[in-house]
């Protein structure tokens, strides 16, 4: 596409003369890489300006059609690039999903895979980000015919609020997730839940890095006052500093966020004004919506990760370093198999603690049974795993509906997010009982056993959970000769690499950072997020992951990106783990460290920060000097917006095959892709490739490397 500049011409004021401006471009200049994927190299120029004719009369226009023509043929370059299910056959990594996708088709259930294809192709204007519905004078699109809604806002605003308002949905789910953890941490101090507080050592060593007395205190007094200051962040409603922020934040980030003035006042007061600056006919200021979309990340940061970190390390321990078996293959014949699906991990805790207590393990024997196992679906699979023993984890949540698929399951305990509404109907045609447990979450013929809405019932904890396990034994007796089929793939992997254990293992971080400036160690990333059926299912992040193990890049993972890793055996200390890295990450891993580091559950992106952090301390740098990044390949939900956007708030770049819904709006991709890097010294790379993507990560840490002086880069 060629760009189309005038000369002879000019726009806008520059030097003596007042209607003479520097060229512009009439069309935005959109590249396309080899996958067709669109890339605007030159935005149009879409505010108003003044032309000078050959006669010396002046007028003014824009050229927001221009653009808009343009983003049009790149959505529908981009619609191209989205695999079919058929694709995912054939080339999605795991053989147990290829075998669960062809089985659920033999028997007429419809998966996500299929759902995508029957939604193809989608809305054009969805997918740029154009279509706004906040008040009911619309819908309204973006076209060449109308450049404007009816309220006068153009494609960036309506883009940059529709992205603002993920964010502060992002925000809102994780910050429900904090409120549970945390109240359930401080009722446990108080007495009002029966529950012992695990983690004495993590309240201890919070409570000082917030200024809070220790010395000769209780561990309950102590826990009480944390959970005040945690709760306090989370819904203060009068402008006060943001205590998390203060404790935890590097000060060349808080001095950084105080300059741009987006430091939070709550997480929920800035999801209030996410919501009313977004709404109709309220903020109509662009850089006023995108101060707000990164005051928003902060606050998912620091009260939806950190604080929900630091109460469940709190409430229930760090956990250690563990081999768990994964995958579906894992799941066994003849056992009251339940699932836990969802992200609150305290009624999951005692769930598990009931069903392998000996009374009920009895009564599931006494049913016919060999006895009780648990499996975890998405995150609470991945909380569980490294703090109780026997919860094997078997899948994120694009293909859960496959894991019930198999006919295995006998109770499908569901709390909160991630939890898809299909998986229903799967459930229906096996028998499964599904059971929701918090009012946030309700299905559709689900059996609701949990706790209320006001949690006034948070002392029967003990006995919701025996009701729970109860019920699947009752409803493994109802099931007895339901077709099972069970794909013959399992594996294991070695999980639970905290902070705590990285300090244990090599005595601090000190080890590492050494490696990193040898050249052994090219540089770290951690590498998370949801999936999309957009993009190759799983392989996406498996092919970045190669290409970066191979360039000695030590690899971090949690949450649902972590499970291809695992399944595919990357998070093992085995030959082929090491065969996939180069020289220098093999030499300092093995034998006895896997080439993927996994850290748990979504929240803990807090652990992978504080490997970052820890590293950086021992160069005395800056996080956004260092060879790091964050890479989400496949990332699909609101919290996947906020995920990437507090690493870039930290001043990590972040790296993704799926695009934003941003194509309409040049100056949101220039914000988002350039101007960042001025001010947060980080930025948004975006490449449906995911080889590409490898690549460009390597070659960004290489310039990192360099211009810490660090000439030794390993080659391959």
């Amino acid at each position: 596409m060629k760009e189309n500049k005038h000369t002879e011409h000019h726009h806008g004021q520059s030097g003596e003369n007042p209607l003479e401006i520097a060229p512009h471009n009439h069309r935005a200049v959109i590249g396309f890489d080899r996958n067709g994927i669109p890339k605007v190299l030159v935005p149009v120029s879409g505010e108003a300006h003044t032309h000078v004719d050959e006669q010396g009369n002046t007028y003014t226009h824009t050229h927001d059609g221009d653009f808009t023509e343009d983003y049009m043929k790149a959505v529908a370059a981009y619609r191209k690039t989205f695999p079919s299910k058929q694709d995912v056959l054939e080339q999605t990594p795991d053989p147990a999903v290829r075998e669960m996708m062809l089985r659920m088709e033999q028997i007429g259930i419809d998966t996500a895979f299929d759902r995508f294809d029957q939604q193809q192709p989608q809305c054009a204007f969805g997918l740029s980000g154009t279509c706004c519905r906040v008040c009911n004078m619309g819908p309204c699109k973006i076209t060449p015919k109308s450049p404007k809604g009816v309220c006068g806002a153009d494609a960036d605003l309506i883009a940059a609020r529709n992205l603002l308002r993920g964010a502060a949905a992002g925000a809102a789910q994780h910050g429900m997730h904090a409120r549970e953890v945390i109240l359930m941490l401080q009722w446990a101090a108080e007495g009002k839940l029966d529950l012992p507080i695990i983690g004495e050592y993590k309240v201890r060593q919070m409570a000082e890095a917030y200024g809070i007395p220790t010395k000769r205190r209780q561990i309950r007094n102590i826990t009480k006052d944390l959970t005040k200051v945690l709760l306090a962040d989370l819904s203060r409603t009068e402008p006060d500093p943001y205590r998390t922020i203060q404790a935890c934040a590097p000060k060349e980030r808080q001095e950084t966020w105080e300059k741009l003035d987006i430091l939070p006042i709550s997480a929920y007061h800035e999801v209030f004004e996410a919501y009313h600056k977004s709404g109709c006919a309220t903020d109509g200021d662009f850089d006023s919506i995108m101060k707000q979309l990164l005051r928003c990340g902060l606050a998912f940061t620091f009260s939806g990760v950190v604080s929900t970190s630091i109460a469940t390390d709190a409430l229930l321990g760090v956990g250690d370093r563990v081999t768990s078996k994964v995958n579906i293959g894992a799941l066994k014949k003849g056992y009251v198999n339940i699932a836990v699906h969802g992200h609150l991990p305290v009624l999951v805790k005692e769930i598990v603690k009931t069903g392998q207590s000996e009374k009920f393990v009895q009564m599931a024997k006494e049913k016919g049974a060999k006895g009780i196992q648990f499996y975890g679906i998405c995150c609470s699979g991945l909380s569980a795993m490294y703090r109780y023993d026997g919860v094997i984890p078997l899948s994120n949540a694009v293909t859960a509906e496959l894991v019930l698929g198999t006919g295995a399951l006998d109770l499908w305990v569901a709390d909160v997010q991630e939890v898809y509404p299909s998986i229903m109907d799967v459930a229906r045609c096996f028998k499964t009982t599904v059971v929701t447990t918090s009012d946030s979450a309700r299905l559709p013929g689900a059996e609701h056993i949990g706790f209320d809405h006001h949690h006034s019932n948070v002392q029967e904890i003990h006995t919701i959970a025996e009701k729970i396990v109860t019920r699947a034994i009752e409803s493994y007796e109802a099931r007895k000769g339901m077709p099972v089929f069970i794909p013959p793939y399992e594996i294991e992997a070695e999980v639970g690499f905290s902070v705590e254990y990285v300090h244990k293992h090599y005595g601090g971080f000190g080890p590492l950072a050494d490696a990193i400036r040898d050249g052994k160690i090219l540089g770290v990333v951690n590498m998370v997020g949801c999936n999309n059926p957009k993009i190759m299912y799983e392989k996406a992040v498996l092919d970045v992951c190669d290409v970066l193990l191979k360039n000695n890049v030590l690899i971090i993972t949690n949450g649902c990106a972590s499970f291809p890793l695992m399944k595919m055996g990357y998070c093992q200390t085995s030959d082929f783990a090491y065969g996939k890295c180069g020289d220098g990450l093999r030499e300092f891993l093995a034998p006895d460290m896997p080439p993927v580091w996994h850290v748990g559950e979504c929240i803990d992106n807090a652990r992978s920060s504080g490997i970052f952090a820890g590293i950086a301390a021992e160069f005395q740098k800056n996080l956004y000097e260092m060879p790091f990044a964050f890479s989400s390949p496949e990332w699909s939900n609101e919290k996947g917006i906020d995920a990437a956007l507090g690493f870039r708030l930290m001043g990590i770049t972040s790296y993704h095959c799926v695009e934003a819904p941003i194509h309409g709006a040049p100056r949101l991709i220039k914000f988002l892709k350039e101007d960042t890097k001025e001010t947060l010294h980080s930025s948004m790379v975006v490449d449906a490739d995911p080889v590409a993507l490898g690549e460009r990560i390597v070659a960004d840490m290489r310039k990192k490397r360099e211009a810490l002086g660090w000439e030794k880069i390993p080659q391959l």
